[in-house]
């Protein structure tokens, strides 16, 4: 009997082996995805943003460096960003965070869209996507976690939960 028929001969009988065999694939294939993915992320040092925001405010990310910043990009047009817009919400009560609306409209569309949704976030109208050009940012939802250095430790694409984003955050104090 060869080996490879042994490796196949237990591999029928064994239900846990196919089981661990077959999640271990999945996990692989999903690692493997996130890894493409992140290929072309940017690095290092977060570039400076310095903005005016929809309130009239100025953002000037260098002056936020004494704690960690989560800085999100989003759309108004995505569903993801609208289920996830809750969650970032959320955050704003306990941390620095400011949100970049891409590819979405004027600012009046925006303060409306946010008034309508009941949404009060730090905004920065990214309407022709410059911002998101200097991160790389090629999806929304995109989540950049910047440490209290300045330097970019985290980027999520995609949903990510509030205790997740929370987690990040909390890791980073």
């Amino acid at each position: 009997m060869s080996f490879l028929h042994s490796v196949r001969s237990i591999y029928k009988r064994h239900t846990l082996i196919r089981i661990v065999s077959q999640l271990s694939v999945l996990v692989l294939i999903y690692f493997s995805i996130r890894a493409w993915q992140s290929m072309d992320d940017i690095q290092g040092r977060a570039p400076n943003i310095n903005a005016s925001m929809l309130k009239g405010e100025v953002f000037d990310l260098s002056e936020h460096q004494s704690k960690p910043v989560l800085i999100h990009f989003w759309a108004t047009w995505c569903p993801v960003c609208q289920f996830e817009n809750s969650n970032i919400a959320n955050l704003v009560k306990d941390y620095q965070v400011i949100t970049l609306v891409s590819w979405s409209g004027d600012e009046a569309q925006i303060r409306e869209y946010l008034k309508k949704e009941n949404l009060n976030l730090p905004v920065i109208v990214d309407n022709e996507g410059e911002w998101a050009k200097i991160y790389a940012v090629q999806a929304v939802p995109s989540s950049f976690f910047i440490d209290a250095k300045g330097m970019i430790q985290f980027i999520e694409k995609g949903y990510t939960s509030e205790i997740g984003l929370r987690l990040r955050l909390w890791w980073l104090q």
